[in-house]
């Protein structure tokens, strides 16, 4: 699967925090209100930003084990400060080949977060086979779903969006990607299995004072947008002056699409 660098993950963790959906959250602490202790398997776990923003919501004793190919994060994740309720254990694993095995032993819940527009719809269907045969319910969140609103507008924004999103739809690493079509494939492949499903919105909502993240989100859309060709390197970057240009003057505003999804075999609430 594609990479992310630890700078990246820091930057987008507080927009994300924010950005989770309460009734989700909400839907999944239910779910194990009188459990007095949880396993917890995070898969493509990062620096651990969801044991992070979701274990004050889980019962009070709590074993996570991070899921990740890239040593590097695994290490940061693994060496978090933490109570002494929660243990944490780091597991390398190439979840495009290897599944089956970050699932293995005593689980309870899978969470994942911002993976689900990389995998393709075969691996989607894989994941909620194998979370179907363990019983296990599922906290997916921050799937990216294809809106991305941009002011002040500007002429460009609506072609380079599309081409953006034809871009998520490319190979990242588990065969062509869901994209913006990984929240409505989740629900499908999850209902298929016989489990109830609670999805709602977590848009990232960037205002004017929030430079940084802009700046690298503008940058990213256009190397992308760049390797499809529907649009020219002129016109990329005549696009990329504009929106900074706002960015700078501290009038740009954001709003990015996401989904959090909590699916449960039926009779776990």
């Amino acid at each position: 699967m594609s990479g992310f660098s630890a700078q990246w993950l820091a930057l987008r963790e507080p927009y994300d925090r924010k950005a989770r959906s309460p009734a989700v959250l909400d839907a999944l602490a239910r779910a194990f209100a009188d459990h007095s202790s949880i396993g917890v398997v995070d898969l493509a776990c990062g620096t651990g930003a969801t044991l992070r923003a979701i274990s004050p919501r889980l019962p009070p004793r709590q074993d996570w084990r991070l899921v990740d190919n890239d040593l590097g994060l695994l290490a940061r994740a693994a060496d978090l400060a933490r109570p002494p309720s929660l243990s944490v254990s780091a597991r390398a694993v190439d979840l495009a080949r290897d599944l089956e095995l970050a699932l293995d032993g005593p689980t309870d819940l899978i969470t994942t977060s911002a993976l689900l527009d990389l995998v393709s719809r075969p691996w989607m269907d894989r994941l909620a086979i194998e979370a179907a045969a363990r019983r296990l319910p599922v906290y997916a969140a921050l799937t990216y779903n294809g809106v991305a609103e941009l002011s002040p507008a500007e002429a460009l924004d609506t072609g380079l969006i599309a081409a953006l999103n034809a871009h998520q739809h490319t190979d990242k690493g588990f065969g062509p990607a869901l994209g913006p079509d990984a929240g409505n494939a989740a629900v499908q492949c999850f209902a298929r299995v016989g489990y109830s499903i609670q999805q709602r919105r977590s848009d990232w909502i960037l205002g004017p004072t929030d430079h940084e993240i802009q700046l690298v989100l503008l940058a990213g859309w256009a190397g992308a947008t760049q390797e499809l060709g529907d649009l020219t390197a002129d016109e990329i970057t005549a696009w990329l002056a504009q929106r900074r240009a706002h960015v700078t003057a501290g009038s740009s505003r954001m709003r990015i699409g996401h989904t959090d999804m909590f699916a449960a075999p039926i009779g776990i609430r």
